[in-house]
């Protein structure tokens, strides 16, 4: 009994003006349409939880496994007369990433809502406390808008972050202080990549969901789904922003990477050009046979040294006239 009671997070019967009667075990079990919208919350990794949706809860055997699916992908379908549907929030859990996005999977019909998740999504706590000040979704499709509303609220500052860590690194590397800024980028496009998967096929189905023709979702549930799938569409704009911002800052740091090392070889070849005629002096008059010049003399140690120095001073002369250096 300890592990069916682990498996259910909450659940409510809506009372039709913003509250809701918690409820457990007994009268999930007992629930009839009459006593109102039935809301039960569930970990779907329990296996009290598993039995429940496949033995007891009458859903099609097909919602009931999508509801304890391992993997999940946002996504709308249309089973008999509800809808099964599956989105993802931002992870604000402590200690972890926010684009490791959180997946919540529901059932939802006129009489009847469902949901499974493992993981803690703070969405689902605001609408359990704003059932509790009576303020809370009156029915189905209001929770829907509510779940979609608040899924997409929290996942605006993560991008806005996203972004202004993107906009410091573009300045910093507009004052060349460029260093270490690969390091810092490559975390930025990996943020934007992995929301950005979970986003684009969420936006479809917000997007699907505000043209259901369902009796128990009205004209004023399907604006406020429209304004969730506006905000979705934009946040996926700006992650396709993000990532094009980020190629071309990772190319302009190449491209100045290549110019520098350009710029290294480049004055190597006039160091090399400069002293490769002293070298073969130098190592010519270094050979240990006979004949070599001043070989007797005291002085033309110093002789040769004046000498080499004009040839250095005259090729620097003739590489600027050259305009070379």
């Amino acid at each position: 009994m300890a592990a069916k009671q682990e498996s259910l997070i909450c659940a409510y019967i809506l009372d039709g003006q913003g509250g809701g009667r918690d409820v457990w075990w007994p009268d999930v079990d007992t629930w009839t349409p009459e006593a109102g919208v039935l809301w039960v919350h569930l970990d779907h990794t329990s296996p009290k939880s598993q039995e429940w949706l496949r033995r007891f809860s009458n859903l099609d055997p097909l919602v009931a496994e999508a509801l304890v699916a391992e993997d999940t992908r946002p996504r709308c379908s249309e089973i008999d007369d509800g809808l099964l549907v599956i989105l993802r929030g931002v992870n604000l859990n402590p200690g972890a990433e926010a684009e490791d996005m959180v997946a919540i999977r529901m059932w939802i019909d006129g009489m009847r809502i469902v949901s499974t998740r493992h993981r803690t999504l703070k969405s689902i706590q605001d609408i359990r406390e704003q059932i509790a000040a009576r303020q809370g979704p009156r029915g189905p499709a209001e929770f829907l808008v509510e779940i979609a509303d608040r899924l997409t609220t929290r996942t605006g500052p993560i991008i806005d972050d996203i972004e202004e860590t993107l906009d410091t690194l573009q300045d910093e590397l507009s004052h060349a202080a460029d260093d270490h800024i690969s390091t810092r980028l490559s975390p930025v496009r990996r943020k934007a990549a992995q929301l950005r998967r979970y986003l684009a096929p969420q936006r479809e189905v917000i997007t699907r969901l505000q043209a259901e023709q369902r009796d128990w979702i009205e004209d004023i549930h399907r604006a406020h789904l429209h304004e969730s799938a506006d905000r979705v569409i934009r946040y996926v704009e700006d992650l396709d922003l993000v990532r094009e911002r980020a190629s071309v800052l990772q190319d302009e740091m190449m491209n100045r990477l290549s110019v520098q090392m350009n710029k290294t070889m480049y004055l190597l070849s006039i160091v090399g050009a400069v002293v490769l005629p002293l070298a073969l002096v130098a190592d010519l008059l270094g050979m240990s046979v006979g004949g070599i010049p001043g070989a007797g003399n005291g002085g033309a140690f110093w002789i040769i040294v004046v000498l080499l120095g004009l040839v250095a001073v005259g090729e620097i002369w003739l590489f600027r006239r050259l305009k070379w250096i």
